[in-house]
């Protein structure tokens, strides 16, 4: 039988039961006034699906309020669908495959997508590495910044006119973190840095000139030298983080293709979201999307590229 099989695919009750089990693991809980001792559950042909009533502060709420989910007229069980389908493909699917698949407009089929992408995106985290470990630190460059190139100039070659992305792969744990950077001067990237590796860690790097002092930073600072050919010795590489970047430029060449950087931290987190979830499979990467809706409401409006 096929996953997408499971009844709260397909239906809207069973979708907001599952909902409810994730968002609301003790039982609910009101967004209004965080009472949980009198609610209940509203019934009646006249009263939508889902919907719950504090008697406590006499508002009425559904599990969607306060979620990445809330005020949208999208069904929840195609949310669900959309959401298994983005964490569940390796390099992402497109909002033009998603609002077909899903018979949804390309509008609101990329409206889901961020939603989604923003339920992915983790909101604190704890320094990596730490005594005796690795973290692997590298640098990719991918779209055009139009702030920097205006479109209608002509394209030059080198990286200045990219978008930056940092990223760094913690080689214990191997999990990824990535994110858009102005600058690739040394002076920019080493506070962000000090701020997400633990300073006992070891770092590798290629011999690029902003990490050259690391080695003042952090317990060791270990060098590959790409420019003559070399690409490891023994445990000195940055391999780990290249094959990162690998998945993440297919995606986003293959997939989606055109990217501004006002969205761009969006897209790292999903790529950052299904490299850290590898190891599981596509249903329980779902799950622990959802249980990241809470508190992310997105409420643009306009579509940019």
């Amino acid at each position: 039988m096929s996953v997408l099989s499971a009844p709260y695919f397909h239906d809207e009750e069973a979708a907001y039961a599952k909902l409810e089990s994730i968002v609301w693991p003790n039982g609910p809980v009101c967004p209004h006034c965080g009472g949980y001792e009198r609610i209940g559950k509203l019934a009646g042909s006249a009263t939508r699906i889902g919907v719950h009533k504090c008697y406590q502060c006499r508002k009425q709420f559904t599990v969607k309020v306060g979620t990445v989910f809330e005020s949208s007229h999208v069904p929840l069980y195609k949310w669900f669908q959309a959401c298994y389908l983005l964490c569940s493909s390796k390099k992402g699917i497109s909002s033009h495959q998603l609002h077909r698949v899903l018979d949804v407009t390309y509008k609101t089929a990329w409206f889901m997508t961020h939603r989604v992408r923003e339920a992915m995106r983790t909101l604190g985290f704890d320094p990596m590495g730490g005594e005796g470990e690795t973290v692997e630190v590298d640098e990719t460059f991918i779209g055009i910044d139009r702030t920097v190139k205006p479109k209608g100039e002509k394209k030059s070659r080198g990286y200045a006119h990219k978008h930056k992305v940092l990223a760094l792969v913690d080689r214990k744990t191997g999990r990824a973190r990535s994110m858009v950077v102005d600058s690739l001067k040394a002076k920019d990237l080493t506070p962000i840095l000090r701020e997400n590796i633990a300073k006992e860690s070891r770092v590798c790097t290629d011999k690029a000139d902003q990490y050259v002092h690391l080695g003042n930073e952090f317990a060791a600072h270990r060098v590959v030298r790409h420019g003559q050919g070399e690409y490891g010795r023994g445990p000195i590489h940055t391999n780990t983080i290249e094959g990162f970047f690998s998945i993440f430029k297919r995606g986003m060449k293959g997939v989606y293709q055109h990217c501004a950087k006002k969205h761009l931290h969006r897209y790292l987190a999903e790529f950052d979201f299904r490299y850290n979830n590898r190891g599981i499979d596509d249903l329980t990467r779902t799950g622990d999307a959802l249980t990241g809706i809470s508190g992310k409401r997105l409420t643009y409006r306009r579509v940019g590229v």
